[in-house]
Formats: C-alpha cells, structure tokens, sequence
C-alpha cells in the first residue's frame, strides 16, 4: 500500500488540453472515486497514474516517489479495466497466476500466493475451472485477483463493472468495497455512475471539462456540494433549482412570489438558485416555497415522487407512499431551512 499524490496534472493532445492542472493527494489505504461525465477527464487520469498515456506536465508519486519517467511495470501499480480480458482457453488458477509471471517468486511461493487471493475472493472452488465456466461476476472477480495477486502499492480500477447487469453491479461493488475493507488496499476508482460512487468511496473526486470541481466524502458532496453542477450531478433525481433575487430585507425573492430568508449578507439585486433535493421538498403545512398543480406522479413504494408544474418550471418534490396528492392536484412545497441551498445565479458556486 501506498499513498498517491497528483501536482498540477495537464493533459493536452496537440493544442487540445483536456486535463487543466489538476492536484489530488490520496492516502495510504483510501477508497477514492472518479466520477463525471463521459469527456470530463477522469479516464485519462487514471491513465497517467498508470503510465499508459504520457505526462504533458505536472508531478505524479506513488509512495513519495515520483514516477512521470517510469514505465507502468516498475510503478508498483495494478490495473482492472472495463474489458476484464481473461483469457479463454487458461483455468482461472493460470489466469489470476499470470499477474505473476514477472515475478521472481519460487513456484511454490506462487501457488500459495494464489491460493491466498482466491480464498479472499471466495473462488477457491472455481480455480480449475475455465472462463467459459463462469458467470459475468466470477470473470470480474478473476480480473481483480490477477491485480490483486502482484500485491501491488495501488489498484487502479476503470469503469469495471460497466459491462454487468444491474444485479451483477450491486453485487459487485459490495464485494469491491467488502475487499477494501479487509485488505486495506489504496485504491483509485474511475466509474460514470454517482451510485458506485456514493456507495464505495471515501472520499469522491467530482471532475466536469477537465477540472475537479469538488472533493469530499460522499455525505460532503450530497449535503454540501460546491457549486450548481455538483448539486445536481450527484443525486437523483437532481436537486431542484428556482431563480430569485436578493430584496433589500436580505431575504431571497423566488419567482414564485414566496420571500424565503437567506442566512447570510448578500448585496440587493444578487441574483441567485435555491436549490432543494426532492426528498427535502415536500407537500404539507409549513413556510411554502413554492406551489403548482401535480402533473405527473412516480410512486416508489415507501413514497412518492410528484412532479409539480410551477411559475419556475417543473419541480420534484416527495410525498407519502400510501396518500400521495393526485395528478391535478395543487401542492404546497415546504423544506426546512437547514435543507436549502444557495447558489450564485452566474458562477453557479454556492453560498451557503
């Protein structure tokens, strides 16, 4: 294990940068996550850690040493990539071996080493079997135990759980984060799904056109996120937001016509977002936010998600699951202050 450190990391293809100084420190043992939008750079980070793709400027270390020169074999790193690529015609035995044909180990070393990662990843049982003898999920698991047999100082993971079905991908990033926590593995992470993010990391690097626009633990990024882009890239359905303005009581005028109090000083004339997250926002007694007429309902058993046609748009809000307001019917919204955001209408970065 070891910890990972990225220095004003660029990126440019011709005259194209696609990585913009970029800084992050990644600690001895940490679950860290890439998370963005397809372009948005995260990718291509994960491969210059690797050394699969070559450093236009900055400073990579892994375990205080620097490795911007060194080739992906001596950076003491393992990769799992979105094509697990096991080959079909090895037992899973040679497969999750062949991580270790570089290795000078005694044969005998070898076998115990792979005996060792198998029974971490509960496939002792498969070992002679071939890949066409296993399901999506047991082929995965094979790719991670050949990373994971070179003991390697970081783990790399590309978007590896892409390719599964929905209930291979659960299943999948429980045992993931079930092995981090046994081994203690530093592990870097890159995925497009907010939901694997949320679920595994420590801590979440939220990346949008080359740049990191946040990073923090996913209850940092969800309750506390740093700008308009964050709020609603994370979490779903995506916060709401309603454009206002600042009166001269300070308060926030909302379109609407509701007057909602701001907790800070702001200039009169600042034009900003309330943002709410619909299970923040709900029909009932309470300082209205805002009001509509309910044009869409989305029951989810336990509650409701109601669509609300309102003076600023479409607003989700949550309702009961069992009495939920009907299509047609007229709502007012609510939120305790403490579960309002305010954002700056032109940078969009949030000042609460």
């Amino acid at each position: 294990m070891a910890n990972l450190s990225i220095k004003k990391l660029t990126k440019a293809y011709g005259a194209t940068e696609v990585l913009h100084g970029i800084s992050l420190d990644v600690h001895d043992g940490e679950f860290v996550v890439f998370v963005g939008p397809s372009g948005c750079g995260k990718s291509t980070t994960l491969r210059l850690i690797a050394g699969l793709e070559e450093v236009t400027s900055g400073i990579i270390e892994i375990g205080d040493r620097e490795v911007n020169n060194l080739e992906p074999k001596d950076r003491d790193i393992a990769m799992v990539f979105q094509n697990y690529a096991i080959y079909p015609h090895m037992t899973v035995r040679k497969n999750i071996g062949f991580g270790l044909r570089s290795s000078n180990l005694p044969k005998a070393d070898k076998e115990k080493r792979i005996d060792e990662v198998a029974e971490l990843l509960g496939m002792t049982d498969l070992l002679e079997r071939k890949p066409a003898q296993l399901s999506g999920g047991q082929r995965q698991r094979v790719a991670i135990g050949r990373a994971m047999v070179r003991d390697p100082a970081v783990f790399l993971f590309d978007e590896p759980l892409s390719n599964l079905d929905a209930q291979l991908r659960t299943q999948m990033r429980l045992e993931i984060k079930k092995l981090h926590q046994r081994v203690g593995s530093t592990i870097v992470f890159v995925t497009h799904d907010q939901v694997e993010a949320m679920t595994m990391a420590d801590r979440i690097v939220i990346m949008k056109d080359g740049y990191i626009q946040q990073v923090g633990t996913p209850s940092e990024v969800y309750h506390k996120p740093a700008n308009t882009f964050v709020a609603q890239f994370i979490g779903a359905p995506a916060m709401n937001m309603v454009p206002g303005v600042i009166n001269a009581s300070n308060a926030i005028e909302l379109g609407s016509g509701s007057v909602v109090p701001m907790g800070r000083n702001l200039a009169e004339g600042t034009k900003v977002l309330l943002g709410a997250r619909p299970e923040d926002l709900v029909a009932g007694d309470g300082p209205t936010i805002i009001e509509g007429n309910v044009n869409l309902q989305e029951p989810l058993g336990h509650e409701t998600l109601i669509y609300v046609s309102t003076k600023a748009g479409e607003i989700i809000a949550k309702a009961d699951g069992r009495t939920p307001p009907g299509v047609g019917a007229k709502v007012s919204l609510t939120s305790a202050p403490e579960n309002l955001h305010v954002f700056d209408a032109t940078t969009g970065d949030s000042l609460t």
